[in-house]
C-alpha cells in the first residue's frame, strides 16, 4: 500500500510540475502551444465566438487623419464630424509652411548707475549715472504667417517693435530680409514683407465659426525651437485683457511660449483661426492659457495696412467703460463717459463725462468692447447718433466721427 501511495504522489507531482511547466511557457511564448499543435498534427484552437461580420460591411478605421483639405471646405467638415480624428498630422502639413521664424535685431542703450547704501539717500537720490552710454545688440525671437503668394508676413507689433534689421526663416530654410509694411499698437499686429518666390500661404478660416471646446493647433518658434506645434482645444472666446485698445482674445490651453509670438493658431483643418500673441503665467512659461488674435481681427488690419500704411478707424473722441464695471455704477446698462478730449467729436457735439451711451444710430450698445469696435469699423467722416440720459434726462447726439490718432509706441 505504501509503495502505491507514493506512486501517486509521484504522480501528482509530475502533472502539477507539467502544468506549470506549460503556462510559463505560454505566458512566456505565446506562439509555443500553437507550434507544438501544428507539430503535433493537431488543428489550432477555435477562437471564442462573435458577431458575424459581413463580407460587405465596411470596418472603420481607428487611426485616422485630418482630411485633406477639398474645394468644398463645408462638405469636408461634415464628413469630418462623422469621422474620428485622432491624428492632426495632414492639418500641420497644410499650414506649417506657411509659418517662418522672425529674428528682430535690435541695438539697445544702457549706462550704469550708483546707487546709494543708505535707504536715506537711496529716496533723495534713486540712482547716479556713470560713464557713458553704452549699446549692445540684442535679437528677439517670434514667429509669422505667411498670408499670400506677394510676400505678405503677419505677426505681432511687439516681436519687431523698435528693430533694426529684421530676418525671416522659411520651413524651407531660406533666410529671408523683411521691412516693415506698417504696425498697429491698437491691436499689436504688425505686417511685413519679404521678396522671395515660390511661398506657401496659409487658408484663412474667414467661413468657419470658432466655437468654444474646438481643437487647435499652435505652430511657432518657442525659445528658437523652429516648427513646434502644440495642440490644445478653445478655452473661452473674447477675453479681454486690458493690454491693447481693441481685445476681443481667443484663449486656448494649447501651449505658447517665448518665440511663439506672431505663430499660428490652426483649427483640425489646418486652416488660420488666429496669430498667438500672449500667455498668462506667473512664472513665465506656459501654464496653459494663452491668448490669439482672432483671424478676423488680423485680416482686417492687413488690408487696411496694405492699402494705407497703417489702420484707418473712426473716432469718437471720447473714453467710456460698462455701467455695471463702474466702481460707482451709472446706470444699470450702457457705457458711461468717463473722459472727453479736447476739441474731438465728442467734444464739439457737446458730450460730457458722466453721460450715458445708450444707443448708437438707434441699436442698442451692449457694452464698452462693442461700442469700441462698431466706432472703428466706420470711416472718418461719418455722421452718427449717439442716444442715452444725461442725469434723469434723454440724450440725443449727433457727432461727425474723425480718424482716430494713432497710437504712438517707444523703439
Amino acid at each position: 500500500m505504501k509503495t502505491l501511495f507514493r506512486f501517486c504522489v509521484f504522480l501528482a507531482q509530475c502533472i502539477t510540475l507539467g502544468l506549470a511547466a506549460a503556462f510559463v511557457a505560454s505566458v512566456v511564448s505565446p506562439g509555443l502551444v500553437e507550434r507544438v499543435r501544428h507539430a503535433l498534427g493537431e488543428p489550432p484552437a477555435a477562437l471564442p465566438a462573435g458577431p458575424p461580420v459581413h463580407a460587405t460591411e465596411e470596418v472603420p478605421s481607428v487611426a485616422q487623419s485630418a482630411p485633406n483639405h477639398p474645394a468644398n471646405v463645408e462638405a469636408e467638415h461634415a464628413a469630418g464630424a462623422e469621422n474620428m480624428t485622432v491624428s492632426y498630422a495632414a492639418a500641420v502639413a497644410r499650414a506649417a509652411p506657411a509659418v517662418v521664424n522672425i529674428y528682430a535685431n535690435k541695438v539697445v542703450t544702457t549706462r550704469q548707475y550708483l546707487v546709494p547704501t543708505n535707504p536715506v539717500f537711496q529716496r533723495m537720490f534713486p540712482g547716479i549715472a556713470i560713464g557713458v552710454p553704452q549699446k549692445r545688440a540684442t535679437q528677439s525671437l517670434g514667429s509669422g504667417v505667411i498670408v499670400n503668394a506677394d510676400g505678405y508676413v503677419l505677426t505681432n507689433n511687439h516681436v519687431i517693435q523698435g528693430a533694426e534689421e529684421i530676418q525671416a526663416v522659411l520651413y524651407d530654410g531660406r533666410a529671408e530680409h523683411a521691412s516693415v509694411v506698417g504696425t498697429d499698437a491698437e491691436t499689436d499686429l504688425a505686417v511685413l514683407k519679404i521678396d522671395a518666390r515660390n511661398l506657401p500661404t496659409i487658408a484663412v478660416a474667414d467661413k468657419t465659426p470658432l466655437n468654444v471646446g474646438d481643437v487647435v493647433l499652435a505652430i511657432g518658434n518657442p525659445f528658437g525651437l523652429s516648427r513646434t506645434v502644440t495642440m490644445g482645444i478653445v478655452s473661452a472666446l473674447g477675453r479681454q485683457l486690458k493690454l491693447s485698445t481693441y481685445e476681443d482674445f481667443i484663449q486656448t490651453d494649447a501651449a505658447i511660449n517665448e518665440g511663439n509670438s506672431g505663430g499660428a493658431l490652426v483649427n483640425a483643418y489646418g486652416e488660420l483661426v488666429g496669430i498667438n500673441s500672449n500667455i498668462f503665467s506667473p512664472s513665465g512659461g506656459s501654464v496653459g492659457i494663452g491668448f490669439a488674435i482672432p483671424v478676423g481681427t488680423a485680416k482686417a488690419v492687413l488690408d487696411e495696412i496694405i492699402a494705407h500704411g497703417h489702420v484707418v478707424r473712426g473716432w469718437l473722441g471720447a473714453e467710456y467703460r460698462d455701467a455695471s464695471a463702474m466702481q460707482q455704477p451709472c446706470a444699470e446698462q450702457g457705457t458711461c463717459v468717463v473722459g472727453v478730449y479736447d476739441k474731438g467729436p465728442a467734444a464739439l457735439a457737446g458730450l460730457r463725462p458722466g453721460d450715458v451711451l445708450l444707443t448708437l444710430n438707434g441699436e442698442p450698445i451692449a457694452n464698452q468692447l462693442e461700442l469700441r469696435n462698431r466706432e472703428a469699423s466706420m470711416a472718418p467722416g461719418t455722421k452718427v447718433e449717439l442716444g442715452g440720459m444725461r442725469g434723469n434726462s434723454p440724450l440725443k447726439l449727433d457727432i461727425v466721427l474723425q480718424e482716430r490718432p494713432q497710437r504712438q509706441t517707444g523703439g
